[in-house]
């Protein structure tokens, strides 16, 4: 099997014409080609705008070809496949999986197909019930604190755009991939560059996932919290639940898929002696811009080509003082929408749905902070950083968790805004006009300040006056990192798993899902 990369189409080309191309760069007719599949697809806009394809041929006599061709962009297909340990699980006891996101939901559909019939602890609500109580509070302003963006089926990820791109080599993640689209994601995500299932899809493809679980023995306990848990000269021996139909389950192996929000349960791990430790992450705003004027800067005269996707961007800079500032979950055709967990504490983050059609993109426009900005080395220290940060937005917003709100120019200008120009935000429940220097520590606004020039000079329009600022971004990455052994992934209390992205070993959908899987094998060898 031969791969070919770089293979370029015209927006509006078709792409039967690629077997014709891949034929033509091996120097041989079409009707050689015994075997044609596409296998990446992305947009490049730096020059003229094209669909760049890599694709994965056979024909005869390929060892001769690649000698013959001495073309860099042709080269043999590394043989990669994943193949997930077929079990049987021989434990004593049935595993514990603390949280339903990516990573405990992955986590235990491995165990479960080894055999396991793990238990599943979700705080919050099946995924039916969520999507009704986080419509409920973006309309009302009515929080929920155990099912809401943070918490419940799916994780965070399933209000956002379920990007599936990630910048880890793994070859899980094609396994992944796969088992995403058996449960409904659509099958392009197994070739785009940069792929998303949209808050949309992932709300049936949660479902399927869920109903496989149960079909393999996997129990599901939803509304059921950890509260403590029991050790035993040294190994975990069983956890203490509240809101569950037995308060404790005997167990030797619980698996923390916790999510980067659960600060109650990283308070209790503190508390219990469990090694953590700060980790660096980073905070801003979300900046929210017309779709149609990014896609003009980046597609020019294509721009609005129905066979181009709505664009994106990513974008990163250094500040004077050392800061990195840089772009985060840009959301395409999306919505900034209420993120909180905690009441009195404003969240912000994006969304998409699958179409991306939408008027306007946002992302988060965030800055570096670790250390030397909590000014203590409480291990929780992230913690009470991300919660004043909150707190002031929430006072900035006015309360009932309108989120405060300023135009770019006004924010450049050190001036409040009034209402907005041309951009509407889209937030909900709304937003109260402010100056956003009121709520964010002056480190964060003088990187935002000195970033917002450098971005416009890469992205025409991406600093304009009407752009909007809406305040605060703080729960891009989890702020603890609790240490496990890079052997066999438990804490010092041996049958304890950090997990994912709330253990400080992720970031994203894709990461946190293949750290699912490396935590069950891991059990499985154990």
């Amino acid at each position: 099997m031969l791969r070919i990369d770089a293979l370029r189409l015209l927006p509006g080309e078709d792409e039967a014409v690629l077997p014709a191309r891949a034929a033509q760069r091996l120097r041989l007719p079409v009707s050689a080609l015994e075997y044609f599949r596409i296998v990446r697809r992305s947009v490049d806009a730096r020059r003229e705008v094209s669909i760049v394809y890599s694709v994965h041929v056979k024909v005869h006599g390929e060892d001769k070809l690649l000698k013959k061709c001495r073309d860099r962009h042709i080269s043999k297909v590394a043989a990669q496949h994943y193949a997930p340990p077929a079990g049987p699980y021989t434990g004593s006891c049935r595993p514990v999986v603390v949280g339903a996101g990516p990573a405990g939901l992955f986590c235990a559909l491995l165990l479960s197909h080894a055999g396991a019939k793990p238990i599943l602890l979700e705080r919050g609500a099946p995924v039916e019930q969520r999507r009704q109580d986080v419509a409920f509070f973006w309309k009302t302003g009515l929080l929920s604190p155990s099912s809401n963006v943070q918490f419940g089926e799916g994780g965070a990820g399933t209000f956002s755009d379920g990007k599936l791109n990630t910048g880890t080599h793994d070859m899980r993640n094609r396994w992944i991939l796969e088992q995403l689209v058996r449960f409904g994601a659509p099958p392009d995500i197994l070739i785009d560059a940069k792929p998303h299932v949209g808050t949309d899809k992932l709300f049936s493809v949660l479902q399927n996932l869920r109903a496989e679980l149960l079909s393999l023995g996997c129990e599901i306990r939803y509304g059921c919290r950890l509260s403590d848990f029991q050790v035993e000269n040294g190994r975990v021996t069983g956890v203490h639940t509240l809101s569950c139909s037995d308060d404790f389950l005997e167990t030797d192996t619980v698996v923390l898929a916790i999510g980067h929000s659960a600060r109650d349960t990283f308070e209790l791990l503190f508390r219990r002696s469990v090694p953590m430790e700060q980790k660096p992450f980073a905070v801003g705003v979300r900046i929210e811009h017309k779709q149609a004027d990014i896609d003009l800067a980046q597609y020019k005269q294509y721009a609005g080509h129905p066979s181009l996707p709505p664009t994106s961007y990513k974008l990163s800079c250094h500040t004077e003082a050392g800061r990195g500032v840089f772009s985060f979950c840009v959301c395409p055709g999306g919505q900034v929408v209420a993120a909180a967990s905690e009441q009195g504490r404003l969240v912000t983050n994006g969304m998409s749905e699958y179409a991306r059609d939408r008027e306007n993109i946002n992302g988060g426009l965030l800055v570096s902070v670790g250390s030397a900005d909590f000014d203590s080395a409480d291990p929780l220290a992230g913690i009470h950083f991300q919660r004043a940060l909150e707190e002031a937005a929430y006072r900035a917003g006015g309360g009932n968790f309108t989120a405060p709100a300023q135009r770019v120019e006004d924010f450049l200008l050190h001036r409040p805004s009034s209402g907005p120009g041309a951009v509407l935000p889209s937030y909900r429940p709304g937003v109260h006009w402010t100056d956003l220097h009121s709520c964010l520590p002056a480190a964060i606004t003088q990187a935002l300040e000195e970033a917002l020039p450098i971005f416009e000079r890469r992205i025409t329009g991406y600093a304009a006056p009407d752009a909007v600022l809406t305040a605060v971004e703080s729960r891009s990455s989890s702020p603890v990192r609790i240490t496990r052994s890079s052997e066999t992934y438990q804490s010092p209390i041996a049958g304890l798993y950090p997990c994912g992205e709330g253990a400080g070993y992720a970031g994203g959908i894709m990461s946190a899902a293949a750290d699912g899987l490396r935590c069950a094998e891991k059990i499985l060898q154990r």
